[in-house]
């Protein structure tokens, strides 16, 4: 059994984490903190795990910690870092679910998320956590730096394009929306109902924090600097992410058979038939990605639809993938639930 412990279980990725990592047949959960509800049972959180989850939040322990074969962190960002290389040091591997070493260019991160990085040079060793990339660094990695909800959209959907090398790289657009689960479980006014229902808006369109994380991964599948234009916006739905994809083809290629190859073997990517238009309700609860290429009217503009569930692909289910790669299990372990409909 794999001895599993997480740092910050009340967020949304934490319970999620939870759900998923209970009907997990290799896992033993050690450890579940969090210093505002410890000594609160997990179920008295979070209903929906009683009779699932028999322990309760604790303080962050390292000694507890130290005794987990994997540590996942669903910390705000810059919490992970502070507590990386005393871990790392006892042999725990690590996932983290933050933005703390997605970014390797240190200065670039500093400049985003306004802090000083903790320990850069474990930035270095990190592994960025997209399977569909990065398979093999992951089977040996230590320190896993898992995706973004939007970055694994929106890489996912221009992977074919990037790494065939049939687009204009200078000018790509994702245009992408988000449900408000998105923006975690504190109490701000934005996300309140009577503030996000019935509602829907971009935001953050000079610069979101994940724009260096996509430039970088389709840089480096592309060999070279990627111009991209990157507009997030919050829809009024609680889970879910739409990319909606433009790139202006260069060189003519049968982009549905390109898609169809490139995630021939890749069970969590599915691509649709020619024509299709995938829903975010589609992988509701689910770690898959659904996708859809067109060619309008037979144009130069390629049009790539990607839908995740923030909260399972783009954040604990893609974690929990992650974690069967690192210790040799079936990729699909404790994530075969069928996406829930209605």
């Amino acid at each position: 059994m794999i001895r599993v412990g997480i740092v910050g279980g009340t967020g949304y990725t934490g319970v999620e984490l939870l759900r998923l990592l209970a009907a997990h047949t290799a896992v033993e959960l050690c450890a579940i903190t969090s210093r505002a509800e410890a000594g609160i049972a997990v179920a008295d959180v979070f209903p929906n795990l009683r009779g699932h989850i028999d322990l309760a939040f604790t303080v962050p322990d390292m000694a507890a910690l130290k005794a987990c074969d994997v540590v996942f962190f669903a910390t705000p960002n810059g919490i992970a870092m502070g507590m990386a290389r005393e871990l790392l040091e006892a042999g725990v591997r690590l996932i983290d679910l933050a933005a703390d070493f997605r970014i390797k260019d240190v200065a670039e991160w500093e400049k985003w998320y306004g802090m000083s990085h903790a320990c850069p040079d474990l930035v270095a060793e990190a592994v960025y956590g997209l399977p569909e990339v990065n398979r093999d660094k992951i089977k040996s990695a230590r320190l896993v730096a898992n995706p973004g909800c939007y970055p694994t959209a929106v890489q996912l959907g221009f992977l074919p394009l990037v790494e065939a090398g049939i687009v204009d790289l200078t000018h790509l657009i994702a245009d992408a929306k988000s449900g408000v689960s998105g923006a975690g479980r504190k109490a701000e006014v934005h996300t309140l109902y009577a503030e996000a229902g019935d509602n829907f808006k971009s935001y953050a369109v000079p610069g979101h924090r994940h724009l260096p994380e996509i430039r970088q991964g389709l840089a480096a599948r592309a060999g070279k600097p990627v111009g991209l234009t990157f507009v997030p916006h919050l829809t009024p739905m609680i889970r879910g992410i739409q990319a909606t994809l433009y790139a202006r083809i260069t060189q003519e290629t049968d982009v549905q058979a390109l898609f169809e190859s490139r995630y021939a073997n890749e069970y969590f990517v599915d691509v649709l038939p020619a024509g299709g238009h995938p829903e975010t309700r589609s992988v509701r609860g689910s770690n898959f990605c659904r996708i859809a290429v067109h060619r309008p009217q037979g144009g130069d503009m390629i049009v790539v639809l990607s839908v995740i569930d923030n909260l399972v692909k783009g954040a604990a289910g893609q974690a929990v993938q992650n974690m069967n790669i690192m210790f040799g299990l079936a990729e699909a372990e404790g994530l075969g639930g069928v996406a829930l409909l209605p």
